[in-house]
């Protein structure tokens, strides 16, 4: 592998961050991904056979993807390429392509061609690959949070395997920072004071992020040796000071975006008042459009919640105009008060089953004709033709209802909205039945 290759894993400058100075390079010093890298895993055996085919590393940040596509640049016998997806660009594909090419036909080995956070290449450049690595051209190894159901185009998705990565264990992270603190110690040439206490603190705030966690650890270290070169300990104090500023991790345009706009949809529906404040007080934290979630939020008014309690659309609406009025941080309770609201209120779907009963006899039936009797007539000539003939006038009744039909013949006896025994849609079902009984009777 030649040197100009290694832009990704270069850790020869003092100042690479701890997390790649801690790269393992051979597979079984990796930590954490038993069901990916286990012993009897078909990644694994990839590895250590060198019988490598073309595959996606798909999962959250930190957990392991490019220090396994490190791994596999140590062992491979083949010609190794790396690019960031969010550096290069078309121009540096096709030449590594060409070269690829050159080197299958001149030495025949293939060349493996690594592309970091590939969900930011768009279409056009994933087409690229396409021929070669149908035929065998290349090897490309892909890594990315996206769900490459969405990230990835179809042709190229079908042509590689998806190996999914999850966030590391809490048992894991701890294994990991012990591990560095031991580094660090020798770097530094003096002994790391940390509690037991302030170790589970940065293996809870790094959430399954390796990365995350290895770089608070090194920002601490750095903070207390400024205190003390002679002895470096390592405070709550001194953590929450590297904290400062520091958002969770969420992506507005990636999987965490819509993860965490579902949890939020489904909480609410399940009456999970608590979860539902936490995944929205989580966005909010994390920067996420407030616009956005109350959208969702009067979307659920309606979806969720329906006629069962019509006021929660109103208080959901209420919300999103005291953002428009306010503003943020100011308009956050007001979004907290309509997703309380939607949470504890009453639910029913009546509306959107409603919709799609009548959505399919719509698509089954597209042109039935409205029934004469309810056409307007504002014309001789549609009179003539019997627009508004039987039409009878609600209102000249002591109850204002009729027997008149108003669907058309072929959808006569159709019910598409059928309310339910929660909250006011109680009542509506009530007065629905007593609607039907009294044009029986009439």
């Amino acid at each position: 592998m030649n040197s100009n290759d290694l832009s990704l894993f270069n850790i020869n400058d003092s100042h690479v961050p701890l997390a790649e100075k801690m790269r393992p390079d051979k597979i079984e010093d990796f930590v954490g991904q038993e069901n990916a890298v286990g012993k009897d895993s078909l990644l694994r055996k990839m590895i250590i056979y060198s019988n490598l085919s073309s595959f996606i590393l798909w999962g959250p940040p930190g957990v392991g993807k490019t220090t396994l596509a490190k791994i596999i640049s140590n062992t491979a016998n083949v010609y190794w390429k790396s690019l960031s997806a969010v550096l290069a660009g078309i121009k540096e594909v096709k030449k590594i392509m060409e070269e690829a090419e050159n080197n299958l036909k001149i030495t025949g080995k293939k060349t493996i061609l690594f592309i970091d956070e590939i969900h930011r290449f768009n279409k056009a450049q994933q087409d690229a690959f396409l021929p070669y690595v149908e035929h065998g051209t290349i090897i490309l190894i892909g890594a990315t949070t996206e769900n490459p159901s969405f990230s990835i185009i179809a042709p190229l998705l079908s042509r590689m395997r998806v190996i999914v990565l999850k966030q590391l264990t809490d048992r894991e992270i701890l294994y990991l920072i012990e591990k560095a603190i031991i580094f660090l110690s020798n770097t530094e040439n003096s002994d790391i004071e940390i509690s037991k206490e302030n170790k589970t603190r940065i293996v809870k705030i790094a959430s399954g992020d390796a990365r995350r966690g290895y770089g608070i650890l090194e920002m601490a270290v750095w903070i207390a040796k400024q205190k003390n070169e002679k002895k470096i300990v390592i405070t709550k104090e001194i953590i929450e000071r590297v904290l400062q500023g520091r958002l969770p991790s969420y992506d507005k345009s990636g999987d965490y975006h819509y993860d965490y706009i579902s949890a939020l949809h489904k909480s609410m529906r399940n009456s999970d008042v608590d979860a539902s404040i936490y995944y929205a007080v989580k966005m909010l934290e994390s920067g996420e459009d407030p616009l956005y979630i109350i959208r969702r939020v009067i979307q659920f008014s309606s979806e969720d919640v329906g006629m069962a309690d019509s006021n929660a659309l109103l208080i959901s609406i209420a919300a999103r105009d005291t953002i428009l009025a306010l503003g943020m941080p100011e308009a956050r309770l007001s979004i907290l008060q309509a997703i309380v609201y939607n949470a504890l209120a009453p639910k029913s779907n009546s509306l959107l089953e409603a919709y799609h009963l009548a959505r399919d006899d719509i698509k089954n039936n597209p042109d039935i004709p409205v029934p004469l009797q309810i056409r307007n007539a504002p014309t001789k000539l549609m009179k003539h033709e019997n627009y508004g003939k039987g039409y009878q006038y609600a209102h000249n009744n002591e109850i204002p209802i009729t027997p008149m039909q108003c669907l058309p013949d072929i959808l006569k006896d159709k019910k598409y909205y059928k309310p339910k025994e929660f909250g006011f849609e109680k009542k509506l079902k009530e007065r629905l039945e007593k609607i039907n009984k009294i044009k029986k009777n009439i």
